[in-house]
C-alpha cells in the first residue's frame, strides 16, 4: 500500500508540473469545438477562471491516503466547481456548454494519465486505477456542483422575473385605478357645472325676477358655461392623449408671441376674478418645439392658477433656464394662491399623474373643478416634448410650476 501511495504521490507531482500544458490542451479543445461559441469572446484568464483550482484540488486529493481520496475530493472540490458554474452563468453560457467544457477537461486529464502510464510502464495497476477513481470523483463533484449552482441561479433569475411581472401588474392596476378616479372626477365636475347651468336657466325663466337678480344669474350662467367648455376640452384632450392619437410636430418658433397672445386671451377671465395676469419674457425668444402643445401646457397651468387663486394674481415668464444649462429653456407660471397643503412636498407626482386632486387649500370656487385633468394633460404633453416639470409651493404664499423644454430636438 505504501508503494501504491508513493506512486500516486509521484503522479501528483508530475501533474503539478504539467498543469499549464493540460490547460493549453483544454483551451485548444474548447476553441476547436464548433458547439462551444460563448467562450470565443472571452480572454484567456476569464476562460480558464476556476479550472486551475479544480486541477490543483485533484493534485491535493492524490496526496491523501487512497481510501480517503474520494472524501477529500468531495470536501475540497465543491467550492471551485460551484464557482465555475456561477462564473459561466454570468458569462452567458447555457447548461449544455458548461457540460461540454467539463467533458473536454475530462478528456484532457484522461489523456495525460494515459501518457504518464505509457511513459512509466512500471507503475502498478492499483496506483493508476486509484488515480483514475480520484479523478472520476473529482469530475462528478464538479458536474454536480456546477449544475446545481447553474440551476440555483436560473431559479433566482426566474423568481426575479416573476417579481418584476407582479410589480408591473400592480402598477398597471394602480394606473387603471388612477384613470378611473380621474374620469369619475371629470364626470362629477361636468355634472356640477351642468346642474348650475340648469338651475340658472330655470331661474331666468321667472317673469317676476328683478333685473339685478337676473344679471347675477346671467353671470353665474356665463361662468359655468365657460367652465363647462374648458372641462369638455380637457376631457377630449386627455382621451386623445391616452389613446395615443397625439403626435408632436417640432418646428422653429418664437415663444414670446405665443405666450403674449395666450395671456391676452385669458386676462379678461383673470380680471373677472379680480386677479392680475402678467407676462414677462424677452422681446423675441427663439427655440424649437411644438407651438400648439406648448400653448396648451401654459394654458392649463394658467387656468389652474386663476381657478385657485383668491387674491393677487398670476405671473407667466419664459426665457433661459439658468446660467449652467444651455440646452433647455424655462416656462414658469407663478401664482399667489394658498399653495399646496403643507404635507404636499411630494404632491408633484400625485398632482401630475392624476392620483388625486391636489386641491390648493381649504377653499376653492365650488363650480370650477378639473384640476386633476388639467395637470394630467400637462404631464402627458411634457412627456411628449421631452420636458421636465418642477414644482415649488409654499402654503399661504403661492405655487410655481416651472417647465424645462429642450432648446433643440434631434
Amino acid at each position: 500500500m505504501e508503494d501504491v501511495q508513493g506512486e500516486i504521490a509521484a503522479l501528483a507531482l508530475h501533474l503539478r508540473g504539467r498543469r499549464e500544458p493540460i490547460l493549453q490542451a483544454w483551451q485548444t479543445a474548447i476553441r476547436r469545438d464548433p458547439e462551444l461559441t460563448t467562450g470565443e469572446a472571452l480572454p484567456r484568464v476569464q476562460l480558464l477562471d476556476h479550472i486551475p483550482s479544480m486541477l490543483a484540488t485533484f493534485e491535493r486529493a492524490l496526496h491523501a491516503p487512497v481510501e480517503d481520496a474520494p472524501e477529500t475530493v468531495q470536501e475540497t472540490g465543491q467550492q471551485p466547481a460551484a464557482a465555475h458554474g456561477l462564473q459561466r452563468w454570468r458569462q452567458g453560457y447555457d447548461l449544455r456548454e458548461v457540460m461540454r467544457e467539463l467533458g473536454k477537461l475530462n478528456e484532457c486529464v484522461v489523456a495525460e494519465l494515459d501518457a504518464y502510464t505509457a511513459a512509466h510502464p512500471d507503475i502498478s495497476h492499483a496506483a493508476i486505477a486509484g488515480a483514475r477513481r480520484v479523478w472520476a470523483a473529482m469530475c462528478g463533484t464538479a458536474i454536480e456542483a456546477s449544475v446545481c449552482q447553474y440551476f440555483e441561479l436560473q431559479k433566482q433569475e426566474a423568481a426575479g422575473h416573476v417579481r418584476d411581472l407582479e410589480n408591473a401588474m400592480a402598477e398597471i392596476q394602480e394606473l387603471e385605478q388612477q384613470r378611473g378616479d380621474l374620469w369619475r372626477q371629470a364626470a362629477h365636475d361636468l355634472r356640477g357645472n351642468l346642474s348650475v347651468v340648469a338651475n340658472a336657466t330655470v331661474a331666468l325663466t321667472h317673469s317676476e325676477l328683478r333685473d339685478s337678480s337676473r344679471d347675477d344669474f346671467v353671470g353665474i350662467l356665463m361662468r359655468n358655461v365657460t367652465s363647462f367648455h374648458h372641462l369638455l376640452d380637457d376631457v377630449t384632450s386627455l382621451a386623445r392623449l391616452q389613446a395615443g392619437r397625439e403626435q408632436r410636430r417640432i418646428e422653429p418658433l418664437d415663444v414670446t408671441p405665443i405666450m403674449q397672445q395666450l395671456c391676452e386671451g385669458i386676462r379678461p377671465l383673470a380680471q373677472q376674478h379680480r386677479l392680475f395676469l402678467r407676462c414677462e419674457g424677452p422681446a423675441g425668444f427663439a427655440a424649437e418645439g411644438d407651438p400648439v402643445k406648448i400653448r396648451r401646457i401654459a394654458q392649463n397651468l394658467i387656468l389652474n392658477a386663476v381657478k385657485f387663486t383668491q387674491q393677487g394674481g398670476i405671473t407667466v415668464s419664459w426665457g433661459d433656464s439658468d446660467g449652467s444649462d444651455k440646452k433647455r429653456w424655462a416656462l414658469s407660471v407663478r401664482d399667489t394662491g394658498p399653495g399646496l397643503h403643507s404635507e404636499a412636498g411630494n404632491h408633484l407626482s400625485s398632482a401630475l399623474e392624476g392620483k388625486s386632486e391636489p386641491r390648493r387649500g381649504k377653499e376653492s370656487r365650488p363650480t370650477e373643478g378639473g384640476e386633476g385633468i388639467g395637470l394630467s394633460i400637462v404631464k402627458r404633453l411634457c412627456d411628449m416634448l421631452d420636458a421636465s416639470i418642477e414644482l415649488q409651493s409654499v402654503e399661504g404664499v403661492g405655487t410655481t410650476f416651472r417647465i424645462l423644454f429642450p432648446r433643440q430636438y434631434s
